[in-house]
Parts: structure tokens; C-alpha cells; sequence
């Protein structure tokens, strides 16, 4: 009897940040100072190093909301990429586990969008000089984090955003 290869487990992720911007900065610091079960690195959000590394993601889009990229392929935007953060933390994966279920989406999806506005109310994530936009892909990791309850991505494979 064969065993079906086993899906890559999520063992990095690279957050896409805008170093312009006084939230980004501040959050950024936050999650470098805590215990990451997962570790994150931090990449300026449509810099040549962000456009070289992910040549398919629409770069212009992550002026606009976060974006967390795992090492296994997977893309995160807004209020799953918030969770995935969260679920990278030794003390907060708890939490992301409760935010990525039905009910508690709506307040990640919340958080997300506060720190849309502040950013847009701010001036961060305007353009900064970057290639064309290219498609962005979101897929699952089962053993990654949580928060594919709401169709943004799907177990068997990739799915267009």
C-alpha cells in the first residue's frame, strides 16, 4: 500500500511590509519581539527584492493590505495574513485559532480593515515605483494556518483572488 506524499508544512513566512508606514513599522517591531514558533522576515512591500522573490504576486496589491507568504508557496492577504501572523506567535496562536473560525473572522476581518484606513488616511501604500501587476494565488496549508473557512483558499489546490 502507497501513502500519498505528504503536503510541505509551512516552516517560514515573509511578511510584506511597508517600512514608509508609521503602523507597519510599529507592528513589524511587535512581532519581532515575540517568540515565533514560525519564523518571520520582513520584506518592503513592492521592492525590487519583494518583485524578484515573487515574481506572480500582484505587488501593487500589497500597498494596499498585508500580505504573508509562506516558504511552502502559499499567500495570504488582509485578515487571513493578520491571523497567519498571529498564528506564527507562540503566545498568540490560541487566539488565531478562535479568529480563523466563522465567528471569529469578522473581527480579524475588522482589524484588517482598521489598519487599511489608518494607512490610506495616513498616505502609506501609495505607489511606489514597481512593475506591472501580476495574478496573486492564495492556497491552503493543512498544516499551515487556519482560516480557509470563508473560501479564500481551497484544500485542493490553488484558487485565483
Amino acid at each position: 500500500m502507497t501513502t500519498p506524499p505528504a503536503e510541505p508544512v509551512v516552516s517560514g513566512l515573509t511578511v510584506l511590509h511597508d517600512p514608509a508606514c508609521g503602523l507597519c513599522r510599529q507592528l513589524t517591531r511587535w512581532l519581532r519581539g515575540e517568540i515565533q514558533l514560525v519564523p518571520l522576515e520582513f520584506v518592503a512591500v513592492n521592492s525590487a527584492e519583494a518583485r524578484e522573490r515573487f515574481p506572480g504576486l500582484d505587488h501593487q496589491a500589497t500597498l494596499g493590505e498585508i500580505t504573508v507568504v509562506a516558504d511552502t508557496g502559499e499567500v495570504w492577504r488582509g485578515p487571513q495574513a493578520f491571523v497567519t501572523c498571529l498564528w506564527a506567535l507562540a503566545g498568540h496562536r490560541p487566539l488565531a485559532q478562535r479568529l480563523s473560525t466563522p465567528t471569529g473572522l469578522p473581527l480579524a476581518r475588522a482589524a484588517a480593515f482598521a489598519a487599511a484606513k489608518y494607512r490610506a488616511a495616513t498616505g502609506a501604500g501609495r505607489a511606489v515605483p514597481g512593475g506591472p501587476p501580476a495574478a496573486t494565488t492564495t492556497r491552503a496549508a493543512p498544516d499551515g494556518p487556519p482560516g480557509c473557512a470563508d473560501g479564500t483558499c481551497s484544500a485542493s489546490g490553488w484558487t485565483h483572488r
